[in-house]
């Protein structure tokens, strides 16, 4: 039997449905929070088109309630959006052949959900194209900006959003990514695999005593994939 293909602009589209329902319960918390701080709707559609970046976009939301100087809030954001370098990087050799802009597109949208999704396809040996990409990558894109408009223009009705849970949308949808990116990889590797995440979260515990957050995960990614590479060429 074939590999699967994943190769058209509507394609991506349907993968990214299940990922549009997550952003729409984070996203419009997001929207609130940012109305909440003194935001306006063009203020808020501007960050989530130019940040585009769930959890730096509440980051900054905080550091604008308690007037962080501007070089702060840059350099955090920054530093909060650094493992996007990695996952980047990591599926970079699969559009080794397409044109530099195409790649550079591909890149800037990519989120960790979107990152999730298109990570499933690959281990679950489907082929992808960059029109599926983008496909994924600009309805995400649309979904996020849309959704966080929305909770700006209900900001003046929902003074807290984490009362109604929408908090937790977020976490579903990663948790169910995550299932869905592991299932083909512990059925055909399972030692490996069971290392590779032992050491993750063994080592992300590690370094939170030690770190901020950001730069943990950051850390704890690069030890899984040394222990991956490692482990693969035993």
């Amino acid at each position: 039997m074939g590999k699967k293909e994943y190769l058209t602009f509507r394609d991506g589209i349907n993968a990214c449905i299940p990922t549009i329902l997550g952003y729409l319960g984070i996203g419009i918390a997001a929207g609130v929070v940012g109305k909440n701080v003194g935001l306006s709707i063009v203020e808020i559609a501007l960050m989530s088109i130019l940040v585009y970046a769930g959890g730096a976009q509440f980051i900054i939301c905080g550091m604008l309630a308690i007037h962080s100087p501007i070089s702060a809030i840059v350099f955090t954001t920054f530093l909060v959006n650094l493992r996007h370098f990695l996952m980047s990087m990591s599926v970079a050799s699969y559009f080794k052949n397409e044109p530099l802009i195409t790649s550079i597109g591909i890149g800037t949208l990519l989120t960790d959900e979107s990152y999730g999704v298109l990570m499933s396809a690959l281990a679950n040996d489907h082929r992808v194209s960059s029109a599926w990409t983008h496909g994924l990558n600009i309805t995400a894109y649309l979904a996020w900006i849309l959704s966080t408009v929305i909770g700006g223009l209900l900001g003046t009705w929902i003074p807290d959003p984490y009362l109604l849970g929408l908090d937790f949308a977020l976490v579903a949808m990663f948790a169910g990514l995550f299932v869905l990116q592991v299932d083909a990889p512990i059925k055909k590797h399972t030692k490996e695999t069971l290392i590779v995440l032992g050491t993750v979260c063994l080592s992300l515990y590690f370094f939170m005593g030690f770190f901020s957050p950001e730069l943990s995960v950051l850390f704890a990614t690069l030890l899984g994939c040394t222990v991956g590479v490692v482990n693969h060429h035993e």
